[in-house]
């Protein structure tokens, strides 16, 4: 860990001016700084559009479009979580919640429930808005370069009324959430590397986190997918909670790990179809199986 003081003063001022500037305004600014970067940042852009052109099939101006877009969509993303203090209170007014009777179906089961999700649409809106309706949201998370950084992500969390937990290094608090009967959320869309199960995602061979399924075999708590798709208008958001997902010819879920894995897979995948917008192609998910990166 090393502290980025460059990146940490921008940081800052973004924030304020964020959290100065009217919603709409905020979100919009976002949404123009992040063309911006994808603008300047020529090469991972170019990588980003080859990715969304080999993995979706699509032309060279439509990944270029796709790309584009992604880039306004987490700049949006990014100001929206700034504000979290400030909007933690009405995210009523700009989330509605599908599916809700689908998540207390699972924990009335006594387990704990693991909410699957990727980094699509708002899944820090998504999550804030069930710790708003009572549901006790526990939040793993990636360690930044700077920890400062990891710090304020976990405060604005925090915020939201989501518990965080450090990847990796809370893996016993992952565990006593869950045995507690409470919800751990988990993105799955990132390159796990050589400690990966190699699944298909947007049907290319990536390696995928198996922690979670295995989480799921060991402890029998069901597997709920959950992602907040970010409306037309541009600030609201529908967040959609699917049913529990099922095992391999009825088997418990996380049995067959490989089985469980693609299934996981499967759903992110329909979900980036649908919105390709809205995920993160400037990320190389195939980084580990076919050196994209």
């Amino acid at each position: 860990m090393r502290k980025q003081p460059a990146v940490w003063a921008a940081l800052q001022i973004f924030r304020r001016l964020c959290n100065a500037l009217p919603h709409r305004i905020a979100i919009a600014l976002g949404d123009a700084l992040g063309r911006v970067v994808g603008r300047y940042a020529k090469e991972k852009a170019m990588k980003a559009r080859a990715r969304c052109s080999r993995v979706l099939g699509v032309g060279e101006h439509e990944a270029e479009r796709i790309v584009a877009a992604s880039y306004g969509h987490f700049g949006r993303s990014l100001v929206e979580f700034m504000r979290m203090p400030k909007m933690a209170g009405c995210l009523d007014e700009v989330v509605t919640l599908e599916g809700e009777e689908n998540l207390k179906e699972a924990l009335d089961l006594g387990r704990g429930v693991i909410l699957l999700s990727a980094h699509i649409g708002n899944w820090e809106y998504g999550a804030a808005l069930l710790a708003r309706r009572g549901f006790p949201v526990n939040a793993i998370g990636a360690e930044q370069r700077d920890p400062r950084i990891t710090g304020a992500i976990d405060d604005l969390r925090r915020a939201g009324g989501v518990r965080p937990l450090g990847k990796g290094i809370d893996l016993r608090e992952a565990v006593s959430c869950l045995k507690r009967g409470e919800v751990l959320a988990v993105l799955l869309d990132q390159d796990a590397r050589d400690r990966g199960v190699v699944s298909s995602f947007l049907g290319f061979p990536a390696s995928t986190p198996v922690g979670p399924v295995r989480l799921s075999r060991k402890f029998g708590c069901p597997v709920v997918p959950i992602h907040a798709v970010r409306s037309a208008d541009g600030w609201r958001f529908t967040t959609k909670i699917e049913p529990m997902l099922s095992g391999k010819e009825g088997e418990p879920f996380g049995e067959d790990i490989q089985y469980a894995v693609d299934r996981c897979n499967e759903v992110i995948s329909g979900w980036i179809r649908e919105n390709p917008e809205q995920w993160m192609w400037m990320y190389p998910r195939w980084a580990t199986t076919l050196g994209d990166r």
